[in-house]
């Protein structure tokens, strides 16, 4: 899944284990997610897993910044019937939090340390799923996290 990046070498582009930078988590989700929208059919993405046209446009050509991770997980779910879309971001989230814990971090230093606009406590609503998170945030979380644990 998308916190898998960092550890599974075999995943996507290269991501740095040590020092992953949040450029470098979003290419891997990019390729991941437009791999997975490669091997579902048509129009799927769009009537099935409930995408609109514009996010199933941008998973396709790997544009997933702006992709919230629900869609994010929907398109790998569909490519993969064995995987549950909302187990996956509960799996992503559990991830986030025990990263957080290991690494002796807070909301408000996440929010300082990344790039998006998002302060403390919208931090946390983005990791409780009380609101969205894209796989931009995402990647920006992750990468303060894994650069932090020890």
């Amino acid at each position: 899944m998308f916190h898998e990046v960092v550890v599974d070498r075999g995943a996507g582009p290269e991501v740095d284990a040590d020092e992953p930078a949040a450029g470098e988590l979003l290419v891997a989700f990019g390729s991941m997610v437009t791999e997975a929208a490669a091997s579902v059919e048509g129009d799927r993405l769009v009537d099935e897993v409930g995408l609109s046209e514009a996010d199933a446009g941008a998973a396709r050509e790997g544009n997933v910044a702006a992709l919230s991770l629900a869609d994010g997980a929907a398109v790998l779910a569909a490519a993969n019937p064995d995987r549950d879309a909302d187990a996956m971001v509960a799996e992503v989230r559990d991830h986030l939090l025990m990263g957080m814990a290991t690494a002796v971090l807070d909301v408000d230093a996440i929010a300082a340390k990344i790039d998006a606009d998002l302060t403390g406590q919208e931090v946390q609503q983005a990791l409780e799923g009380r609101t969205a998170m894209t796989l931009g945030q995402l990647a920006e979380i992750l990468a303060v996290i894994e650069r932090r644990k020890p």
